[in-house]
């Protein structure tokens, strides 16, 4: 269902409401440079940025560096002060913020006002750690001896972010980091610059404000590089930057975990995922419909965590997915501007493009395809809206193994829930996951060692939509990171292990003897 009678944006209105709030973060260098950025609601330039260089990166690194020299000195709590300044102001610009999301990445206001509560929650998470940097007290076998784990500051930190959540992810690592005594140099994706430029200035405010509450902040705590690939090069090589962190594509992490392994360095690595879900025979599928509506379509399909794989119990599957095919067809697709609708447009055209291979693929190897088609496209010819589209197979076949990032579900039948599991687990990524039961030994094999082999596993709720305060990220493809909440924080410091003896003997480990 396309959402009521949709009405073309005025490409001058909506520049005009860019503009205005990127005003109000004080930013008014958007109509020079050699970026352009393009609206994906009506694939329409709202703005021109200026790209950084190898010099400017440069500059920006050091800075970093030098800010990292004071601020690892600063105690943790007070530097915690200035991410509790940094949430305030978040909450003071949420609405601006979550609107300038919507324009540039193209997902429903509600996505983006949700995006920017990520950022304040993960605000008030770090601010309560920043007394809680715990290390321990380990027992020596020697006596009067005492040792301790201590975690330290690690040093500058390189953030590369996709343009599918152009803010919350970097708020994730820069929260964390600054408080573990850690500067920020961040790239966002060369799609999604504005948002990146907002968050700097106000973090620039919150900066401002904790300095005149008496308190010292360098120039170089946090920072914003705008580029293509090749610039981020030039993250991914710098020594001066012990971490880096980057969300992005399996084939992007395989090349930047490389490049960072290769100077010692280590890298945070957030890729792909290939979700499923299992609705078991028990499941409740009113509440199941509306999980799968959520997980599938919402962002337009463009989540890594989206449910990109359904498996349906034999006895209930001519049930369910009917059921869904309406559900879809009920689905609002327009401008993510416009309250009523639930589907916001691909990010562009390319997108579209691979979503089209993939339903080809899928066709071609005997799948039965629901949905699928550009919409729209007589009153935003320059934008990609698309109905999300419903994959019927048999047995799994080659294009499940693959992420499209595009509202695509694979549907497929399943007897017994060990080989739902072995479905689900079979494929190259291992992010998200979930299984819909009123069961509890169903639930409980599935959360066990033998069930979800994902970095997350749910039970009765989608595999999207995950809080700050558990560690998030997958295993295998999905590149082994864990950020957010839980010891996530512990990627962003050093560990010592010290001993002091405090007899007035020599005891060595291990009963070794060296008399003199």
């Amino acid at each position: 269902m396309l959402g009521g009678t949709p009405l073309a944006i005025n490409s001058e209105v909506e520049m005009v409401v860019t503009n205005n709030i990127l005003e109000n973060f004080g930013i008014d260098h958007v109509s020079q440079g050699d970026l352009c950025v393009y609206s994906p609601i009506d694939g329409q330039e709202i703005a021109v940025v200026q790209q950084d260089t190898p010099v400017t990166v440069d500059h920006k690194i050091a800075q970093a560096q030098q800010a990292f020299y004071q601020w690892r000195t600063v105690p943790a709590p007070i530097r915690g002060e200035l991410i509790r300044l940094f949430g305030q102001v978040l909450r003071e610009h949420k609405d601006d913020l979550g609107r300038l999301v919507t324009l540039e990445c193209g997902k429903i206001f509600s996505e983006g006002l949700g995006e920017v509560q990520e950022m304040i929650d993960i605000c008030d998470f770090a601010v309560g750690l920043s007394r809680q940097l715990y290390g321990l007290t380990i027992a020596s076998e020697r006596p009067e001896h005492k040792m301790l784990e201590t975690w330290h500051p690690l040093g500058p930190i390189g953030v590369i972010s996709a343009f599918n959540f152009p803010v919350a992810v970097w708020a994730w690592n820069s929260a964390l980091a600054i408080v573990c005594g850690d500067p920020v140099v961040w790239k966002p994706s060369e799609k999604t610059p504005l948002t990146a430029l907002a968050c700097q200035q106000l973090f620039m405010r919150a900066q401002k404000s904790y300095i005149s509450a008496g308190y010292s902040a360098l120039e170089g705590l946090s920072s914003v590089i705008i580029g293509d690939q090749a610039i981020g090069e030039y993250l991914v090589d710098d020594n001066r930057l012990p971490l880096i962190s980057a969300t992005g594509s399996t084939r992007m992490g395989r090349a930047v975990g490389a490049r960072v392994a290769q100077r010692f360095g280590r890298s945070l690595l957030e890729l792909g995922g290939n979700n499923a879900m299992i609705v078991a025979p028990s499941a409740d599928l009113d509440l199941t419909v509306r999980a799968i509506l959520f997980s599938a379509v919402g962002t337009a399909g463009q989540r890594c965590t989206t449910l990109r794989r359904l498996l349906v119990h034999k006895s209930i599957y001519d049930k369910l997915v009917p059921t869904l095919k309406k559900a879809y067809g009920q689905l609002s697709i327009g401008s993510p501007l416009e309250q009523e609708n639930l589907l916001g447009p691909l990010i562009d055209k390319q997108a579209f493009e691979a979503m089209r291979l993939a339903l080809d693929i899928a066709e071609a190897l005997g799948a039965k395809v629901f949905g699928g088609d550009r919409v729209l496209s007589d009153v935003y010819p320059n934008a990609y809206y698309v109905q999300p589209a419903i994959i019927e197979v048999e047995q799994v076949i080659d294009s499940m193994y693959d992420e499209t990032f595009a509202p695509l579900l694979y549907c497929l039948p399943y007897q017994e829930l060990s080989d739902a599991i072995s479905i689900q687990n079979n494929v190259p990524q291992g992010l998200s996951s979930c299984i819909f039961t009123n069961d509890l030994r169903e639930a409980e094999v599935f959360l066990s060692a033998v069930g979800s082999d994902c970095g997350i596993a749910n039970v009765n709720i989608g595999p999207s939509g995950a809080e700050i305060g558990g560690a998030f990220g997958g295993e295998k493809e999905t590149g082994g990171g864990r950020e957010s909440g839980s010891d996530a924080w512990k990627n962003y410091m050093r560990r010592s292990t010290s001993t002091t003896n405090y007899s007035r003997e020599l005891p060595l480990a291990q009963g070794v003897k060296f008399d003199l």
